[in-house]
C-alpha cells in the first residue's frame, strides 16, 4: 500500500474527513495551550495543524514516514520541528512532550504496540498518549461503501477491515498490551459532503492508501464495473454526504 504520494492526492483523497475529524480528536485528547505535543504520523498535517491553532508553532512537533509527506509538512509549517521516521522508532528523547497524538495512523504501523510503546516514552508521566482509526470492520469507515462495492465484484478482495484498531475495543486492547493502563475508548463521527458523484469517485482513482492501490491494480474494464456499483450504491446527481466513524483510546503514562 502506498502513501509515497502527492500531498494534495492525499487531502483530495482523506484530507477533506482528517480536517473535522482532528478537531474531535484533540478535544478528546485535552489538547489545552501550555502543553508540548507530538503528532504521529502527521501526513499533509490535518492534526498538526489544529494543534498549532491551539498551542503556536513552538509547542508543536511532527513525524511521518513519508518523505512526501514530510516535505509538504515543512513547506507548510516552516517554524515547526517535522522529522522523517517512523512511530516505532520515534526521533526524540523520553519523556519530552505532554501529549502524542496518532490519528489514522496505528492501522499503518508495522508494529502497533511497539509504536504506542514508542508514544508512551516519549510522553512525560502523566501525560496522554491518544490514537484514533476509522470503524473499518464495523462498516463505518469513509471507505466503506466503496469496500462494500468491491466485495460485491470481487469476494475475495482484501479489505481494510482486519487492520489494526479497525474494530471497536481493539485500540485499547492494543493500548493495554503496550502497557497502558486506565484506558478510555469512545467513537469520534464526522460528515463531508461531495458535490455529486463524480466529486466522491476522483480521489479514489489518485493511487492513496489500500483502496487507492486497489483501483489502479484494475484494468479498464473491472475499473468502470466498480466504478458502475459504487455508482449504484449513491446518488448520481446532487450532493453526496458520508458519515465517517472513527474509534478513538487515550490513555495517561504512568509516573
Amino acid at each position: 500500500m502506498s502513501f509515497e504520494v502527492a500531498a494534495d492526492a492525499y487531502e483530495r483523497f482523506m484530507g477533506r474527513f482528517s480536517a473535522p475529524l482532528a478537531t474531535r480528536f484533540a478535544d478528546l485528547a485535552g489538547v489545552v495551550p501550555g502543553q508540548r505535543v507530538l503528532d504521529v504520523g502527521a501526513g499533509t498535517g490535518a492534526l498538526t495543524n489544529e494543534l498549532v491553532t491551539r498551542l503556536g508553532a513552538t509547542a508543536v512537533a511532527a513525524v511521518d514516514p513519508s518523505e512526501a509527506f514530510v516535505a509538504a509538512a515543512r513547506a507548510r509549517f516552516p517554524e515547526i520541528d517535522v522529522r522523517l521516521g517512523s512511530a516505532e522508532h520515534l526521533p526524540y528523547q523520553s519523556g519530552e512532550f505532554d501529549c502524542a497524538l496518532a490519528q489514522l495512523v496505528v492501522h499503518f504501523m508495522a508494529d502497533p504496540v511497539a509504536g504506542l510503546h514508542e508514544m508512551a516514552r516519549v510522553t512525560r508521566p502523566g501525560g496522554v498518549v491518544a490514537a484514533c482509526v476509522w470503524d473499518h470492520a464495523g462498516g463505518g469507515g469513509p471507505v466503506s461503501l466503496f469496500w462494500r462495492a468491491v466485495r460485491h465484484l470481487d469476494p475475495a478482495a482484501r479489505d481494510e477491515s482486519g487492520l489494526a484498531g479497525a474494530r471497536e475495543g481493539h485500540l485499547a486492547e492494543l493500548f493495554t498490551a503496550a502497557g497502558l493502563s486506565f484506558v478510555e475508548s469512545t467513537g469520534l463521527s464526522v460528515e463531508v459532503t461531495y458535490a455529486d458523484f463524480a466529486a466522491w469517485w476522483e480521489p479514489y482513482t489518485l493511487g492513496v492508501g489500500p483502496a487507492g492501490d486497489y483501483v489502479r491494480g484494475l484494468d479498464t474494464v473491472h475499473r468502470d464495473a466498480l466504478r458502475a456499483q459504487c455508482a449504484s450504491q449513491l446518488p448520481t446527481q446532487g450532493p453526496i454526504t458520508i458519515t465517517a466513524l472513527a474509534w478513538a483510546a487515550t490513555a495517561r503514562v504512568p509516573a
